[in-house]
């Protein structure tokens, strides 16, 4: 019989000393000492930069090569990737299986808890399999243990077929973190509830995969300046949006913005490179051809 499971070592699982009379304070108290320990995230974060800033390098260049970007985890880690998977497509305009959020137990583990089924590393490899996935594409597992075997398991396979991988943890020196070609430890101490992860450790979580998608975006040219020039103009207040991005960026008026976004066909960046550059929308569309779609290239790409 084999022993049973003790995973107390890790430090996602460890007593935090600054918490332990969180149950005898008054609210306000009790919302200052969450609030506090919620202030040392980001500067586990902060340490991660490096490997963080190579992981949106590696998504950017599968992304680039026609790959997709997989989110996988179980529990709240795989809530937090199905989430950030979710919302490229309103904000960068992409296709929704460009970005491609899976979790242990599927879209019902979603609401509801089916944590059973992080234990198998078998239904990880089902999953991406399930998905096509491809060695062209980018996995991105998170775990804030950094043991979950559903994690491992499709990290594995995604080894095994060459394709990239990420790893996102908690907790050091874990089997993912040894087990991706690129990890991201996020060493964000024990939680203000003894092993909750989807406090400290979630948060941290969701400001990477925010750094990791928005980064790979920023990258391939979906942004220019701070401003989302891919949006799509398909509501009132998107084409408010995207008038106001040009106004913004080429200082005309919104009466001129709103000529330019339909002399464009609704697209942004077109209109953009029209305005900035005074030419017509065949010409615009050229350059940015030529740019691989980036805006500030094609303002400054010789005709």
């Amino acid at each position: 019989m084999s022993d049973p499971l003790d995973l107390g070592h890790l430090l996602t699982e460890q007593r935090n000393p600054a918490t332990v009379e969180i149950d005898t304070l008054s609210t306000l108290e009790m919302c200052r000492l969450i609030n506090a320990q919620d202030g040392q995230v980001a500067e586990a974060v902060g340490r991660a930069l490096p490997q963080i800033a190579a992981a949106i390098d590696a998504i950017a260049g599968g992304l680039a090569a026609g790959g997709r970007l997989f989110y996988l985890g179980a529990g709240t880690s795989g809530r937090l990737g199905v989430l950030d998977a979710s919302e490229c497509p309103p904000t960068f305009n992409v296709p929704p299986g460009l970005v491609v959020g899976i979790i242990a137990g599927g879209d019902a583990a979603l609401r509801h808890s089916s944590e059973g089924v992080e234990d198998s590393p078998e239904a990880g490899v089902r999953d991406l399999r399930e998905h096509g996935f491809s060695p062209r594409d980018v996995l991105c597992g998170i775990a804030a243990s950094g043991r979950t075997p559903y994690v491992l398991g499709a990290v594995g396979e995604a080894n095994r077929l060459g394709a990239i991988t990420i790893g996102v943890a908690c907790s050091p020196g874990s089997p993912l973190a040894r087990d991706a070609r690129i990890a991201i430890e996020l060493l964000t101490g024990p939680e203000v509830v003894t092993g909750s992860t989807r406090l400290r450790a979630g948060t941290a979580t969701k400001l990477v995969l925010n750094m990791l998608s928005t980064g790979a975006m920023i990258r391939l040219g979906y942004v220019y300046s701070n401003l989302m020039v891919n949006v799509q103009p398909s509501n009132e207040k998107l084409i408010d949006r995207a008038q106001r991005i040009l106004m913004e960026a080429a200082g005309i008026t919104r009466t001129v913005a709103a000529r330019l976004l339909d002399d464009s066909g609704g697209n942004v960046r077109t209109a953009l490179v029209m305005a900035c550059r005074q030419v017509s929308r065949t010409e615009a569309e050229a350059l940015l051809t030529a740019s691989q779609g980036r805006v500030r290239d094609a303002l400054t790409l010789d005709r």
